[in-house]
């Protein structure tokens, strides 16, 4: 019950700071950050621990599930060497540096100080996403920074895996390295079959309260599933999700899909409050339990772990920048190179959250020196997200970026295709209702092939929501009369909600935090 208190006191508090969050354009992890601190150090707060299995499988799998399916295969052809730069080189690289600070700084057994560099090196996309989204960034350093998240979540989280067992039984590592030579492709083949039998099930369930359950039930499945046959949950999560995104959307229902999205958002923000919060409450019992002297100690080397995540991310994308843009000016390079400003913003994107909670949060409880990798995984977290979370934008508006309007053109174009495809089925047709609708569609396609959304400046659409105001305002009047009972206004107002999604602008329809 008292878990159960603090957790309903973060969701207040981390309700009330998001408000700060979307007023003053702060990514939404900053404020849980900082609701989790407060909510863990208030004097009633309890003594929580979690299973370190289920931190995993609880924390990280809807997460990877999240990334994996907003990352088709083709933007990970296309974008290959910026990825392989920031989720591979860059995680290895910082990894690697924050385990040579844990040996010689704290003396941390060399398993162990990997585990910390693993936990600790992969940036969490949603932070950088939600400030992301409210600036007009080159369309290719947006797509690179989120899609880098899924990757680089993998390349640490296996890193993670192999550091515990190592520092379980040395002995044991061996065999564990032939294990995942088995478990790497085993885990891509078992995510692949999982996501087509969930195909054959899920579209016979799709559109019921059985079918939204069963997303979960599958995610989670797929992860303990792999567990037990001793294959990479990882990947067969990664496939998975990379499976259903390619066919699912395409046999879904709208009312479908918009449940699922929504569901699936509110999910996703939830772990992040759990997540937070039971970090702080292990954070808090850990400052209570260690004496002043290897507190003081401990603060200092999460400082100097904090320093050195920020420092190498950003001297190897600035690295990067140079040898590509020296390869480029030579005619070597397949791809553009980067301006000096995108690598810059690239490099300081590299705030983390959920999946370094969860991951520190599943070592296990005997762990050689937990107490510290904890605490640093924690500072690390806070300190990305308050260092760089508040000055992102900042540095974003003084970069100044060119406007990209990609986007805008290609988004104009298939708009202009799919109105032909509308104009051309009711071709022909002579009855009044076919003519009023062609005359619709004729004058959106005018709009659309000016680069704007018809229902931005489509007066026909304003009259719409003005006339679906004036409905909701007369079904409220009939419900208060008593001249409708309850069940006749709910279908009736779900009528006009649907209605209404198809009348507003775009961005109108969004979930604020996502």
């Amino acid at each position: 019950m008292a878990f159960f208190e603090s957790m309903l006191t973060l969701l207040l508090v981390a309700i009330v700071f998001l408000q700060f969050s979307r007023r003053f354009r702060i990514p939404y992890p900053t404020m849980l950050s900082l609701a989790g601190v407060i909510v863990a150090a208030v004097p009633w707060a309890p003594e929580i621990a979690i299973d370190p299995d289920l931190a995993l499988a609880l924390l990280v799998a809807p997460v990877l599930f999240d990334a994996a399916y907003d990352l088709p295969p083709r933007t990970l052809r296309r974008n290959w060497m910026p990825l392989l730069s920031l989720a591979a080189i860059a995680v290895v690289l910082t990894a690697a540096a924050v385990a040579v600070v844990g040996v010689t700084m704290a003396g941390l057994p060399i398993a162990a100080a990997v585990a910390l560099g693993a936990i600790v090196a992969p940036p969490d996309a949603a932070a950088a996403t939600a400030m992301l989204d409210r600036f007009a960034l080159p369309r290719q350093t947006y797509v690179v920074l989120k899609g880098e998240s899924l990757l680089n979540d993998a390349v640490a989280l296996l890193i993670f895996s192999a550091a515990v067992t190592a520092a379980a039984s040395p002995t044991l590592f061996t065999g564990a390295l032939a294990e995942l030579a088995l478990a790497v492709p085993g885990g891509l083949i078992l995510g692949y079959l999982l996501g087509r039998l969930y195909m054959v099930v899920g579209l016979k369930l799709a559109g019921t309260l059985g079918g939204t359950l069963l997303e979960f039930v599958a995610t989670f499945g797929t992860w303990i599933i792999a567990e037990r046959l001793h294959l990479s949950a990882i990947l067969a999560i990664v496939v998975y999700a990379m499976v259903i995104a390619r066919y699912m959307p395409e046999r879904q229902t709208a009312r479908h899909r918009i449940h699922s999205y929504s569901v699936w958002e509110a999910a996703v923000f939830l772990l992040n409050v759990l997540a937070f919060l039971l970090m702080g409450l292990q954070a808090r019992q850990i400052v209570l339990d260690l004496d002043p002297g290897r507190l003081n100690f401990a603060v200092t080397f999460a400082t100097a772990v904090f320093a050195t995540v920020i420092a190498v991310r950003l001297a190897w994308v600035l690295f990067y920048n140079r040898a590509i843009n020296f390869l480029a000016a030579r005619g070597r390079a397949k791809q553009a190179a980067p301006t000096f400003a995108t690598s810059l913003l690239a490099g300081w994107c590299g705030m983390r959250g959920l999946v370094t909670l969860a991951t520190a949060l599943a070592l296990p409880i005997d762990f050689p020196d937990r107490d510290i990798i904890l605490l640093s995984a924690l500072a690390v977290v806070l300190g990305t997200l308050i260092v760089q979370g508040l000055t992102l934008g900042s540095l974003i508006r003084f970069l100044n970026f060119e406007p990209d309007t990609s986007l805008d053109r290609d988004l104009a174009r298939a708009r202009v295709a799919l109105i032909d495809a509308a104009l051309a089925e009711l071709a022909g047709g002579e009855d009044e209702s076919t003519r009023i609708l062609r005359d619709v569609y004729t004058s959106e396609r005018k709009i659309a092939a000016d680069g704007k959304h018809p229902r931005e400046v489509s007066k026909l659409d304003k009259q719409r929501r003005n006339v679906i105001v004036a409905k909701r305002a007369k079904l409220a009047a009939m419900r208060r009369a008593g001249e409708i009972d309850d069940d006749v206004f709910h279908m009736l107002e779900q009528e006009l909600d649907w209605a209404e999604l198809g009348a507003l602008p775009p961005g109108r329809d969004e979930i604020v935090e996502s």
